[in-house]
């Protein structure tokens, strides 16, 4: 029997295979810890220009293989602002209800569910670092849903996350498509100049582990007795630490090296942050 041929599906066939609507779903909180990565620390915090969101995400989109037509944009906040783009649809949430994190969680997979159950769109563009989203992702799947997830440059590096930061691993795995905002986008979104950055000098590691130390010291310090017992309760539960405070850790260490943190800093941080919270021994008992 003679070979035949393989069949190679043509770029139209290829292109209509990762075409459709598109809705995109954004945690503005989200969305502003990724602008803050590219600002000088110290400055005060740009906010998002949505006026251009659109854009990004389409360009964004087509650099992860994804010619999709973004229908439109939900828009998760506390905090209104005075923009009024096209075809994004703000969701004010209440900041008295509950805490932040659980009010957009609540908002958001409210809203895929009852897109996966009215077919809206055939692929959904979700921009949030909340794993508790991974069982809701994995549900609108199941109903028919592509979904993608919007990220920094570190999901290139899903062999790190997944010891590093083995939460957000998880979230991003089950993603159909990891849709990469590069640096050049998010400045272009908080209105940073377009100017190249310069790589960062070499620190001292004990300078960096010593500034590492102060900064927990200093945030545990200010921290009040009811939320470090509230906090206390949750690490004993867990081996990570909370988003909102890894998000809050991250951005004050940012500034106070005047850079962001390496995979392995990260680790060394969050590891400080458990250990000050639960105290050495508590720490070594649940490790």
């Amino acid at each position: 029997m003679k070979n035949e041929p393989r069949h190679n599906p043509s770029r139209k066939e290829a292109s209509h295979a990762r075409a459709g609507r598109c809705i995109a779903l954004i945690d503005s909180n989200y969305l502003s810890w990724l602008l803050r990565q590219t600002q000088e620390a110290g400055s005060e915090p740009e906010p998002c220009n949505r006026m251009a969101l659109m854009s990004a995400l389409v360009h964004a989109l087509k650099g992860a293989g994804l010619n999709l037509d973004i229908q439109r944009i939900y828009w998760y906040t506390d905090t209104p602002d005075t923009q009024f783009p096209q075809d994004q649809v703000v969701r004010h949430l209440d900041a008295t209800a509950g805490e932040p994190g659980d009010v957009v969680f609540q908002a958001m997979t409210a809203d895929m569910a009852k897109l996966a159950q009215h077919k809206a769109c055939d692929h959904l563009l979700i921009a949030s670092d909340d794993d508790r989203l991974t069982a809701a992702i994995d549900d609108v799947q199941l109903h028919g849903l592509n979904v993608h997830l919007l990220a920094d440059e570190s999901a290139r590096h899903m062999d790190q996350l997944v010891n590093e930061d083995p939460a957000w691993c998880r979230l991003l795995a089950q993603a159909d498509r990891r849709v990469l905002l590069m640096p050049q986008a998010i400045r272009d979104l908080s209105g940073a100049p377009r100017a190249p950055m310069a790589p960062p000098a070499a620190q001292d590691p004990d300078m960096v582990r010593t500034k590492l130390l102060e900064v927990v010291r200093l945030w545990w310090e200010d921290e009040p007795e009811d939320l470090r017992e509230d906090l206390r309760d949750e690490l004993r539960a867990s081996h990570g630490i909370p988003q909102e405070v890894d998000r809050h850790m991250l951005l004050r260490v940012r500034r106070a090296l005047d850079r962001p943190l390496s995979f392995p800093e990260k680790k060394i941080l969050r590891e400080m942050v458990r250990t000050t919270v639960l105290g050495a021994s508590e720490e070594s008992v649940s490790a």
